[in-house]
């Protein structure tokens, strides 16, 4: 492997990040001059934000047919957000969850989860199927935000206090943030996928692999600086919309505009069927109980999910290399870790629920 691929592959990273905060930054100055609430921003504008690198890999991987880059960039980017993102932003403080996310949003997360679950069993997401689910971010959006009941008109006499060349200056510049974070997102992404296979070629990983962890990794740092920044801050309506928002954007609108435009549709590996989708499937089913106990998402539960995104890499590693303990791991996580955590989550669920009855 050649010194400069790697240079490049870090560099794709840095370009992903600063382009993807440039970008975000620009969006949600013009969100917040139209009044939208800060959980719609966190689930329609900085979500867009943060999904558009998996958006820029994906749209270079469906045209140089690297199909399971796509598909475990997008399946590996969900688990990550709550497993490991969600995970540290709860570790750094206890995160509130608005009462909207567990009504609407977290059970269209879960839903969206299935039907790309579904779609995919025949080992192939096509044009059709792609249309299908970038209609569905469309409808998404516009629910989100006629839905929203805390949108706050700006006054009469701040509309008239405002001045118009003031407005005009700074919407040029919200326009410049926005198309140079995009720029940077296509370069990064060009240079990390470029990276990411040469990488894989050379260490003989599946590309699979390299995109539900490395690549997915890179394309999550966004939302990962976004949560550590908002957590500190206090903004806990923003990294939490931000993270489910994400994960609804990254299926209904990355996963299906690459399906759209992908030259013969998406080609899904037996191994992300089988094992990767029904985790990120799993994954978005524990936020319901854990959302749900007094609204709050307890340190102790955030080292829960940091865990399991511990267990889940090692499992990947372990099978990509063929390793002696893998079947010892498996049969530990089948039989005793999953059915603990299982119980557990119904516990949880149990107790607020006679709690809140009495």
């Amino acid at each position: 492997m050649e010194p400069m691929t790697l240079v490049l592959f870090i560099i794709g990273f840095v370009l992903l990040t600063i382009g993807a905060d440039v970008l975000v930054r620009g969006a949600s100055e013009l969100a917040e001059n139209l009044g939208i609430s800060r959980l719609i921003v966190g689930l329609t504008v900085v979500a867009f934000g943060t999904s558009a690198p998996e958006l820029a890999v994906n749209i270079q991987s469906a045209w140089a047919n690297q199909p399971d880059i796509a598909v475990g960039n997008v399946v590996g980017s969900n688990i990550l957000n709550i497993l490991l993102v969600l995970g540290v932003a709860a570790v750094i403080a206890p995160l509130g969850v608005n009462k909207r996310l567990i009504q609407w949003e977290v059970p269209m997360m879960i839903a969206v989860s299935v039907l790309l679950l579904l779609l995919a069993l025949d080992g192939m997401l096509n044009r059709w199927e792609g249309l299908l689910l970038s209609c569905g971010i469309v409808f998404y959006v516009i629910f989100t935000i006629k839905t929203d009941r805390q949108v706050d008109e700006p006054s009469q006499e701040e509309n008239e206090n405002q001045d118009s060349k003031s407005g005009a200056r700074h919407l040029m510049i919200q326009l410049i943030f926005i198309i140079v974070g995009l720029a940077l997102l296509v370069q990064g992404s060009d240079w990390l996928v470029e990276g990411g296979v040469a990488i894989a070629k050379y260490f003989g990983v599946s590309e699979l692999i390299i995109g539900l962890t490395i690549i997915s990794i890179g394309t999550s740092l966004p939302e990962l600086a976004t949560v550590i920044v908002g957590s500190l801050r206090g903004e806990q309506d923003l990294v939490v919309g931000n993270l489910v928002g994400s994960n609804i954007f990254n299926i209904l609108l990355v996963l299906g505009f690459t399906s759209l435009i992908a030259p013969s549709g998406l080609a899904v590996s037996q191994a992300a069927i089988v094992f990767d989708m029904p985790v990120m499937i799993a994954a978005a089913i524990a936020c319901l109980p854990i959302f749900f106990t007094d609204y709050l998402i307890e340190r102790w539960e955030g080292a829960l999910f940091l865990g399991y995104y511990g267990v889940y890499a090692t499992y990947l590693f372990l099978n990509a290399t063929q390793h002696s303990m893998l079947g010892s791991f498996s049969t530990v996580m089948l039989w005793f870790v999953i059915p603990l955590t299982v119980v557990t989550l119904i516990a949880l669920a149990w107790q607020d629920f006679k709690k809140a009855k009495d």
